[in-house]
């Protein structure tokens, strides 16, 4: 193996050598995830996958361990959000459905034709369009590839943004988790099928994204609505807040006009969330203030809390050339 032996040059040339000790502490972490994930919530297919992905990369090349190394934040996020199927949210506090509807309602109902009073959801259900559906799948599959695309560029062209980026993505979704545990709350689609009675075994459900399946015949969202870790997990929007933390290191380290694309992606994202029935308006601004929170509370520790900084610069080291 590399670095066995090879001293501090293999060291300092690959960032984080393929040694003994590094080997045994890959393979102990894969097989306690399996182990663990197998216990809570059973044995899947994707968890293989995951694991061989990033046992391939690690002991591929030292290039790619640096990269897998440098995304296992990303691998952090999905274990985290996979591992919570074991402990759905509405056992611990009360699920807010009629009580989030009449609050949306009020702040930003619209009035039809008829005097009556419709949520936003409600309103864009009766005066939905082949354009919109169509637009905003498209916008909404943006929300995972932007902050790996993004996260992919700072990687390779700036090591110290890229962690700023990834960790403060991490952040983010841990700020959302925990308002997912205080908060529960069902979604619009949830209402408008079910009413305002509690059913904790309620699957996941496309809502108006189904439209765009429908159009294409095929089915993108309801494979990705199958795998929902939790129904009653819709305040805040993480959608909302994923592309407003690319935007803002975007404008950070001067993306220029790519910013622009960033903004409209983000903006669209938004409103898919609405349109489509997945969120209220409260949603989404409890989502940008997330984004804005978690982005704060990583920067602050980057930059005031000694160990929070030794141990990220000592991550950046670890995968830089």
């Amino acid at each position: 193996m590399e670095g066995v032996g090879g001293g501090k040059e293999a060291a300092a040339r690959t960032g984080t050598s393929l040694t003994w000790k590094n080997a045994l502490v890959a393979t102990a972490v894969s097989a306690l995830y399996l182990i663990v994930s197998a216990i809570l919530i059973g044995f899947k297919t994707e968890q293989l996958f995951l694991v061989g992905l990033f046992n391939v990369l690690f002991y591929l090349s030292s290039p790619t361990r640096r990269f897998i190394l440098g995304f296992s934040v990303f691998i952090v996020f999905w274990i985290i959000f996979d591992l919570m199927k074991a402990f759905p949210n509405y056992r611990y506090n009360t699920v807010h459905i009629e009580s989030i509807y009449n609050l949306e309602k009020r702040l930003f109902g619209i009035k039809d034709m008829t005097g009556a009073v419709l949520t936003p959801n409600e309103w864009w259900l009766i005066h939905k369009q082949t354009f919109l559906d169509v637009a905003c799948g498209f916008f909404y599959l943006c929300w995972m590839p932007l902050p790996l695309g993004f996260a992919g560029y700072l990687f390779y062209k700036n090591k110290e943004a890229f962690f700023r980026f990834v960790l403060s993505f991490l952040v983010v979704n841990l700020v959302g988790f925990v308002v997912y545990y205080a908060c529960p709350a069902a979604p619009p689609w949830y209402v408008e099928l079910h009413g305002f009675g509690f059913d904790p075994h309620t699957p996941g459900n496309t809502a108006g994204l189904g439209r765009w399946d429908a159009y294409f015949h095929v089915s993108v969202f309801s494979g990705l609505y199958a795998k929902s870790s939790n129904v009653f997990a819709a305040m805040p929007s993480l959608h909302a807040a994923y592309p407003l933390t690319v935007l803002f290191y975007g404008i950070r380290y001067k993306c220029r006009w790519v910013n622009w694309v960033f903004g409209l992606i983000m903006v669209g994202i938004w409103f898919t969330a609405v349109y489509s029935s997945h969120h209220y308006v409260l949603d989404v601004l409890a989502g940008i203030g997330c984004g804005l929170t978690g982005i704060f509370l990583f920067n602050y520790l980057f930059e005031r809390v000694g160990v929070v900084n030794r141990v990220v610069r000592g991550w950046i080291s670890g995968i830089s050339e």
